[in-house]
């Protein structure tokens, strides 16, 4: 789990990278700008006509509202008729056309799909269900005893009004819990470790009654949990048993749904249900859900504080900056005008969340709020970030995204426009950086802007001989009473405790021990500290009925600075206490250091392309899996996933089919999975060019000196596009799918607004002409967008598709608006089959100095 410390921050400085100046920030309107306000203006006035002019019409002619309304009502059942059906018909083409994936989709989401079928690193375990289904009775005989025998007696000891709480059925049913996939980590961690990430699924037919008291009974009926459980087995050892520990913990909150029976079936309504099942989650989260972990040592040597805390692998400073094109969820006129949505933002790593402001009125908010989270496992843990329109009655969903955190740690520095999902459009602006941690006290820099320089530690293990009460402990302060006379005098039952740590504003508490003077908490918690000569740790142990202090203890944070490895691990004498109280501690300071991110390789051609390049005065690129030589290709880190090497011809066509499909089909999982899977193309195109009978003034092959200056002087790559073609025979058409580009050459500060062209050559006709919307102000645009070519089978295998990528902000400028292009030859392709891939661009005709 991640430990995040938010930082709100009221000034126009935000962190490294977000102070900007106010005339810096002020933008200068262009004409292409103010006529696009104008024509949005006209629109709505024109649409506000529209709507009201009826109602004056039938004030004019004195007519009763009752036709205006009835006229409402027809046109608002016509409206929604119609999309009933266009969504109909919609589904079925797309149905039709997508019925392998449509199908997939289905099937993952309804019967819960292996994770090794979609991922081939993850290992499917029958052997291990097989050894789970054998030994199900007997664990059921076990959570049997340990319900009866330990629960049932807790529950009683915690409430006077629960002493007769008793189980009277214990039933772990005959289905037992599945793995649904193993992947084991070994190259990537340390030597002496093994990491284990199990897919559990349980969908069980468990039946437990229980007896509040006779008149009232509860139960469950039912249960399914679904969640990734990390097992780690360290430190390997030479002797028996080989493995020194096991610890296992949930990286992300497992889901959970529950059928309740008798008087808790009230919980399984839609006012109570999810209540119910989010606060056991949160039961859970707090027992194994990052940070909080279960250990089991295995040998005497191993030590329980190390394996159930230790230290994170670092800090990730997360800036959410803006948002853009988000979804109107406001209507007004029974949905007639559309207005806006009030965004904000909530961020979860683990089991720690924040919301941000809400932004009132606006498609296009800027928050630049920084969070800080504390990473305990990376590559593994995520942030899941989610977008909401704020309501009186129920929030809206706008979308959401999850980055692995392993991502940033590769990374370093992330800064770019992320597209959100299960949404029809929008993105979200994030600036990640990745912090390691460090012993090291001159590396230490403390922010002005009231962020954090370093990170604390602390490991709360036990206490001892604690007083009986509050009481005990305040007469013992002023009076110096001895703790023997206090027991003599009057007799009390052991105390209830808890303790309570806090850095400057940041509280956090431990859980409850009961009925202890000694009591165990083994617990771990992490605070960001802004000055360590300043700040000091307080620590108070307390009851938790009355909030009574049973001992305090302060600790300034600069005594760290002198002690070895930044760390002390040692008992500690409590004041305000009992004379022997004690509270066994270890605290530790690490100082955050910015990590630089690696070095950018820019792509540098063979010599013998650079020769051809120099000869033919240009280069440009198409697809041609025949001839394809294998390249390797490695582009910005900051943008987009390091490409692999490639290697086509040693590849089955089957086999390079499956992975395009797996690399490009979907955009968002991409950047979750390794990069291997996405195969990247890369041709020389001039000779096919001289193939085929272009209209010369339409590209303009010739005229470099037409592109602008900043596009003739570029040197990097222009950018890559996704795209599917395949023929769909039932309704012979050739169907083209423009998916998303990536790391696009950027056309002004704020990005590109692009849009893509289509043309199936040689027809220069309107009929194969097509091209998509436009994606304002950005570099990974994400179209989404299906084309149909009327053309047959035969027909299709003759022709090339010519795709390219042009910006939107240049027409009314003499200069060309494309920003990159590609030729795909057809006749190359299984067009039956199908092909998904990525696709270098590249300029046609455009004059470069070698």
């Amino acid at each position: 789990m991640a430990s995040p410390g938010p930082v709100s921050t009221s000034s126009p400085v935000q962190g490294a990278g977000l102070g900007e100046s106010p005339s810096m920030s002020t933008e200068k309107l262009s004409s292409s700008a103010v006529n696009r306000m104008l024509m949005e203006f006209l629109i709505y006035c024109g649409r506000a006509v529209f709507v009201f002019y009826p109602v004056y019409l039938t004030g004019y002619l004195g007519l009763s509202i009752s036709w205006v309304l009835l006229c409402m009502f027809m046109l608002t059942w016509w409206k929604k008729n119609r999309q009933w059906k266009d969504a109909r018909i919609g589904s079925a083409i797309d149905f039709v056309d997508n019925e392998k994936h449509t199908i997939n989709t289905e099937l993952k989401g309804s019967l819960q799909m292996a994770s090794w079928v979609n991922f081939t690193d993850v290992e499917k375990v029958q052997w291990l269900n097989k050894v789970l289904e054998q030994a199900w009775p007997f664990f059921g005989m076990y959570m049997e005893k340990l319900l009866r025998e330990n629960i049932q007696k807790s529950v009683r000891a915690c409430n006077t009004a629960l002493k007769a709480f008793t189980f009277t059925k214990i039933h772990f049913g005959n289905i037992p819990l599945k793995i649904t996939g193993i992947r084991a980590y070994t190259h990537e961690v340390e030597h002496r470790e093994v990491i284990l990430d199990m897919n559990l699924s349980y969908v069980g037919d468990v039946d437990i009654d229980a007896q509040v008291n006779p008149a009232i009974t509860a139960g469950v009926k039912g249960l399914k949990l679904h969640g990734m459980m990390r097992v780690i087995l360290e430190p390997l050892i030479g002797q028996a048993p080989l493995v020194g520990g096991v610890t296992f913990f949930f990286i992300r909150r497992p889901t959970l749904e529950i059928n309740w029976t008798g008087m808790t079936n009230v919980l399984d309504s839609p006012a109570f249900g999810s209540l119910s099942e989010e606060t056991i989650i949160d039961i859970i989260a707090s027992l194994m859900v990052l940070p909080n972990r279960m250990c089991i040592p295995l040998i005497d040597q191993v030590k329980m504080d190390q394996m159930r805390f230790p230290l994170p692998r670092g800090v990730v400073r997360v800036h959410l900056l803006e948002a853009r094109d988000l979804v109107a969820k406001d209507t007004y006129m029974m949905g007639l005008v559309k207005g806006k949505s009030d965004p904000y933002a909530t961020l979860r790593v683990g089991n720690r969340n924040f919301k941000s402001k809400t932004i009132k009125e606006n498609l296009h908010p800027k928050w630049n709020e920084v969070y800080e989270f504390v990473v305990h496992e990376a590559p593994g843990q995520e942030l899941e970030l989610e977008l909401y329109d704020e309501d009186t009655d129920k929030d809206d969903f706008l979308g959401r995204y999850n980055l692995d955190l392993g991502e940033v740690k590769r990374e370093k520095q992330m800064d770019q426009w992320f597209a959100l999902e299960d949404i029809q459009h929008g993105e979200v602006h994030l600036k990640l950086q990745w912090f390691s941690l460090q012993t090291d006290t001159s590396l230490m820099k403390e922010s002005t802007d009231n962020l954090a320089c370093a990170m604390l530690a602390v490991y709360l293990d036990n206490a001892t001989d604690l007083p009986k009460d509050g009481r005990e402990a305040a007469d013992r302060h002023k009076h110096g009473k001895n703790p023997k006379e206090a027991r003599l005098t009057k007799r009390v039952a052991c105390p209830n405790s808890f303790v309570e740590f806090s850095v400057d504003k940041d509280v956090k508490k431990s859980k409850v021990v009961y009925a202890s003077k000694d009591p165990v908490w083994e617990e771990g918690f992490t605070f960001f500290v802004r000055n360590v000569k300043a700040q000091h740790l307080s620590i108070q142990v307390k009851e938790p009925e009355k909030k009574n202090l049973l001992g305090v203890l302060n600790l300034p944070l600069s005594h760290l600075l002198r002690t070895s490895n930044l760390t002390l691990d040692q008992r500690f004498m409590l004041e305000r206490s009992g004379a022997n109280s004690q509270i066994k501690l270890r605290v530790t300071l690490r100082i955050l250091t910015l990590e630089e991110p690696p070095s950018q390789t820019i792509f540098s051609p063979p010599p013998q392309v650079k020769q051809q390049q120099a000869r033919k005065s240009g280069y440009s690129s198409v697809s041609n899996p025949s001839s394809a030589p294998p390249s390797s290709y490695t582009a910005s880190s900051n943008n987009i996933p390091a490409a692999s090497t490639l290697n086509l011809e040693g590849a089955s066509p089957s086999e390079g089919y499956l992975a395009q499909g797996c690399g490009s089909s979907q955009a968002p999982e991409n950047r979750k999975q390794s990069s291997s899977s996405i195969n990247l193309r890369r041709f020389d195109s001039h000779s096919l060019l001289l193939e085929n009978v272009i209209d010369s003034s339409r590209f303009d092959l010739s005229d470099g000196a037409s592109y602008p200056e900043a596009i003739r002087n570029h040197l990097g790559s222009f950018g890559e596009i996704a795209l599917s073609v395949r023929y769909a025979t039932m309704r012979n058409k050739l169907m083209v799918f423009v998916n998303n580009c990536r790391n696009l050459f950027p056309c002004s500060e704020n990005g590109t607004d692009s849009y893509v062209r289509l043309n199936l050559l040689p027809d220069q006709s309107l009929k194969h002409r097509k091209r998509t919307g436009v994606k304002k102000r950005t570099i990974n645009p994400v179209f989404k967008e299906k084309f149909q070519f009327d053309v047959t089978l035969g027909e299709a295998q003759t022709r090339k598709l010519y795709v390219s990528v042009k910006s939107n902000k240049m027409l009314v400028s003499r200069e060309r608006k494309d920003i990159g292009s590609v030729i795909i030859d057809l006749s190359q392709m299984d067009l039956v089959k199908g092909v998904t891939a990525w696709y270098e661009l590249t300029l046609l005709g455009l004059k470069k100095s070698i």
